[in-house]
């Protein structure tokens, strides 16, 4: 009886088009898939920290060292110091010049400086916006231009200058108070209302340099969307846009508040004593012009308005990272 012989396996084939090919036991000339490298510190795909990075920014660290922090400790220092003009205890400790920064007509005077900052920095912002919003919007880059390069010049139009030009025009013999008889209508240039007219001068055009940034980067998507929902444009404002600006409009409120709240020489040269301001009060005291031996109170009437510059950034940092998550 004669066995058939027994056929040798053949190699399952390669389907190169790729398609599925016979089952079967994979060829030598099969591509061979690379094993998957875990990544670990040394794997090549990551970079590695470069110390340049870092050392590009020791200037700047320095430069803020220097004109921020060592003033700061300064005024930290002077202000629990007694004063080196003292009649006594001249350079001990004490906390003498903190209880009268917070009492009499200094607190006054901080009251008063913390009303004219947050009026003009509300005022401020509540008309910078629609200009604002206007200059985005247009349809001609003169405009927007015109406007920003305009908002830049005014932004920074202060001091003496400024004074002289509202007395020349709004004070008890200017143009303008002549012309519309603002007198007999109880106007006064030299008092608080005058004053936070005068301040709305630069913080309206720094409100529009501050918030135009943040309207360019609302998407045109989100008012189709919401006109596409049969939402109005006052519905967009109050629950799309308004909510995504807030925290950028409290930065722009921020930054008014600082700019007033700092605001010296116009204040100074305008309305002197009239209106009571914590600057005011600072340079009184460093000139001795109230007591004598009072010098570390300048100090701490300074540190007291870091303390509510810091309160208000407090409320701004936060929400302001949580912008930058829509408007980036």
């Amino acid at each position: 009886m004669t066995t058939a012989p027994t056929p040798a396996p053949t190699p399952a084939a390669t389907d190169h088009s790729g398609g599925a090919g016979v089952t079967g036991t994979a060829s030598a000339t099969s591509p061979t898939v690379p094993a998957q490298r875990t990544p670990g510190r040394h794997a090549p795909g990551r970079r590695r920290p470069r110390v340049g990075g870092w050392l590009a920014t020791v200037p700047l660290l320095a430069f803020f060292a220097i004109s921020f922090g060592l003033p700061a400790v300064a005024i930290a220092i002077g202000a629990f110091t007694a004063s080196s003009d003292a009649e006594t205890g001249a350079g001990q400790f004490t906390t003498d010049n903190l209880t009268a920064s917070v009492q009499g007509a200094y607190w006054t005077a901080l009251l008063s400086s913390v009303k004219l900052s947050a009026l003009t920095a509300l005022l401020g912002t509540v008309i910078g916006l629609p200009i604002a919003q206007a200059v985005v919007t247009s349809r001609y880059k003169a405009v927007r231009e015109a406007v920003l390069s305009a908002s830049g010049v005014l932004a920074n139009f202060g001091g003496l200058p400024l004074a002289f030009a509202f007395v020349a025009t709004l004070g008890n013999a200017g143009e303008l108070t002549k012309l519309l008889h603002l007198t007999d209508h109880g106007w006064s240039l030299y008092s608080f209302t005058g004053l936070t007219v005068v301040y709305l001068y630069f913080l309206v055009p720094l409100m529009v340099l501050s918030i135009t940034p943040a309207l360019d980067g609302l998407r045109v998507q989100w008012r189709e969307a919401a006109h596409n929902n049969r939402a109005t444009t006052l519905q967009y404002w109050r629950h799309v846009a308004l909510p995504i600006l807030f925290p950028s409009l409290l930065g722009g409120f921020v930054l008014l508040f600082g700019s007033a709240f700092a605001a010296y020489a116009t204040a100074a040269a305008m309305v002197g004593a009239t209106v009571p301001l914590i600057s005011r009060s600072i340079a009184d005291a460093l000139s001795g012009n109230v007591l004598v031996g009072q010098g570390n109170l300048a100090l701490a009437l300074s540190l007291d308005m870091i303390v509510v510059a810091a309160l208000v950034m407090a409320v701004y940092l936060p929400l302001q990272r949580r912008s930058a998550r829509w408007l980036s």
